[in-house]
């Protein structure tokens, strides 16, 4: 998954703000997953709820910063270019994003507590597998999302016939 993000980073850094912003936050909360992900493989017993906690913040803000900055702003895009299938293939996308998001809520609400989170504990692991498959296909669905969107913005779409 870390690679991924490398390459999608270095495919799109710096093409819009939003999105490299997206792409830091995407890279911050793979760092806390991994960190996550080990402690869980070292001793399940010794993970605790802020180091739970502080992973279920970056995954929030992640899927926040998707659905109420990036998302919009790609619509926006489209729109103002005139892509209609850019715009078709965002609303596919969309609803395939949405069940990693529904998988990330039930995830921060079994956690969300200190007694859910005990309750919980021995859920972890397979809480992260679940998780972890989640967001790879996440992260392709968004990496398809802003190649359309990059496609059209590119020097070449934007004026035909440069080189």
């Amino acid at each position: 998954m870390l690679e991924n993000c490398k390459n999608a980073q270095e495919r799109w850094g710096g093409v819009h703000t939003v999105i490299d912003h997206l792409l830091d936050q995407r890279k911050a909360l793979l760092v806390t997953f991994i960190e996550l992900k080990n402690a869980c493989d070292d001793d399940l017993t010794e993970v605790s709820k802020a180091r739970i906690d502080r992973f279920s913040e970056h995954l929030l803000d992640y899927i926040s910063a998707g659905h109420f900055k990036v998302y919009p702003q790609l619509a926006e895009e489209a729109q103002a270019f005139g892509d209609e299938a850019a715009l078709t293939l965002a609303g596919k996308l969309l609803e395939r994003l949405e069940m990693s998001t529904e998988l990330t809520l039930a995830f921060d609400d079994d956690y969300a507590t200190p007694v859910r989170c005990e309750q919980n504990m021995a859920r972890l692991p397979a809480w992260l597998d679940r998780l972890a498959k989640g967001l790879t296909e996440r992260f392709a669905l968004e990496d398809q999302l802003v190649a359309r969107l990059h496609a059209v913005n590119s020097p070449q779409q934007a004026a035909p016939g440069a080189v």
